[in-house]
């Protein structure tokens, strides 16, 4: 757990009690700050009070005693429109911070390394993490990816904080200026939150905010929004910038064609790894994963060797393309954190012979990015609130089953994937929706699909063992 001292003594309110707002109140309660804690739901200040949390009902609070809200990420401080208590916090002058702030303020000499992007921070995060650990680094990893930042330690001038930034954080974090900042892409998401593209766009470029060298900005520029950003840096020339792509070559920067990872920081095109024979990083966005990890821990310092022997042993993340079993020549993966089009039309691009499981709370009308990749889907098995949608947009063009849970289109898809014996099949879900409509979270969804497919595995087991 990060210290806190500097809050000593002040008051400082903490709205929604996650994960981290609980890490949050629990971290400047040790310091001794007078902590006011709330949450509109009443499951989450039952575990806050079990916890040893103060709570304070900030409605109805005298806000002439806080100096500082620490504000969950997930809740609006200005668009679409202020939770109420971020207003009373405005109109009383007090700032409003994330929890991430509170690390950038305790750990001032460590290093940080920054990752957004609408689609792959999270792997990339942990890839970053995992290479700097085998490079005997002192790391912690954290943000909005797994461990809350007031519970990381300390790190030091010689360590690094690597961090996974949400536009959300990054909008309420101030005090950290990223040694290394990733930004991976940028496609529509989250747009009633930020006001609309313009102020997304905007969130997301906060990750650079304040670089001057030696500072680096690793940038893909695979789509149209983060070239542009690119080329805004390149103009001003205030930090070293390393751009990346999985499409093309990139002068100065890192890139992979046909699969072959290249190192061009030093103006020479050296290959060091074809990511084809690594099997846990399958598909055009891995590698853009993998070329962003590459050039940030070449960044940090760490040896080309040594990145390319930890990207071959990178586990991967669960939720992300993660092969859960094979059976009977299927394979079934669970791409649960697909929450959006464009997440989805790259994991159907991985794959020939696609049962695809999709549907849940749709974040976008229409088919969008997956258009061009139908070609990919066999069948498609559809869930949730946007079945009768997707139904409708996939009509003509690809079998559809609407089979309501996932249970039913785990069992239906693998029906039809043994009964047409493509090669290469593989159930996948995939969703393009969020996951709300059925389950309390993406994580929650995809183990529900790993429990449907240990169903059929196990009925493979036992057939497999009974008499001939």
């Amino acid at each position: 757990m990060i210290d806190l001292p500097f809050f000593h003594g002040y008051t400082v309110a903490v709205l929604g009690l996650g994960k981290s707002g609980l890490a949050a109140a629990r971290a400047l309660q040790v310091a001794g700050a007078e902590v006011w804690a709330w949450d509109d739901k009443e499951d989450a200040r039952a575990r806050a009070r079990e916890a040893g949390i103060h709570l304070v009902d900030l409605y109805s609070a005298d806000w002439e005693e806080p100096i500082t809200l620490v504000i969950s990420p997930g809740i609006p401080h200005e668009h679409p429109e202020p939770h109420p208590v971020a207003a009373l916090a405005r109109a009383h002058d007090v700032e409003i911070i994330g929890e991430i702030e509170l690390l950038g303020r305790s750990d001032r000499d460590a290093r940080y390394i920054g990752i957004t992007g609408t689609n792959g921070k999270s792997t990339t995060t942990a890839m970053i993490g995992h290479i700097l650990g085998l490079a005997r680094r002192r790391v912690d990893v954290g943000g909005n990816l797994g461990t809350p930042a007031t519970a990381l330690e300390p790190v030091g001038p010689d360590g690094f904080h690597v961090l996974e930034m949400s536009s959300y954080a990054l909008e309420i974090t101030f005090s950290i200026t990223f040694d290394i900042a990733v930004l991976l892409n940028i496609t529509p998401d989250h747009l009633e939150r930020h006001g609309g593209m313009a102020g997304y766009v905007a969130a997301k470029r906060n990750i650079f905010r304040r670089q001057t060298r030696p500072r680096a900005a690793v940038i893909g520029v695979d789509d149209e929004t983060c070239r542009a950003i690119h080329a805004e840096l390149v103009a001003t020339n205030h930090q070293i910038i390393r751009p990346i792509s999985a499409e093309r070559a990139v002068p100065g920067g890192v890139y992979v064609l046909e699969g072959l990872l290249t190192d061009d920081t030093g103006g020479q095109a050296v290959p060091v790894l074809d990511l084809k024979e690594v099997a846990t990083l399958p598909g055009r966005h891995n590698w853009q994963n993998a070329a962003a990890a590459y050039a940030a821990c070449r960044a940090a310092g760490v040896e080309a060797a040594t990145i390319t022997a930890a990207l071959r042993s990178f586990a991967g993340l669960p939720h992300r393309q993660e092969l859960i079993a094979t059976v009977e020549g299927v394979a079934y993966v669970n791409d649960s954190k697909a929450t959006n089009l464009d997440a989805a039309a790259k994991a159907l691009a991985c794959y020939d012979a696609v049962y695809w499981i999709a549907g849940g709370r749709a974040k976008e009308p229409g088919l969008g990015a997956l258009e061009p990749l139908l070609g990919h889907v066999a069948e498609a098995f559809l869930i949730g609130e946007a079945s009768a949608s997707f139904a409708e947009a996939l009509e003509g063009r690809v079998p559809t089953r609407r089979c309501g849970d996932l249970a039913t289109a785990v069992a239906a898809a693998t029906v039809a994937a043994r009964r047409d014996r493509r090669p290469g099949a593989v159930v996948l879900l995939s969703p393009a929706c969020a996951s709300f409509d059925q389950f309390a979270s993406f994580e929650e969804r995809g183990e529900v699909f790993r429990k449907a497919v240990s169903a059929v595995s196990g009925m493979q087991a036992e057939r497999a063992g009974g008499t001939p």
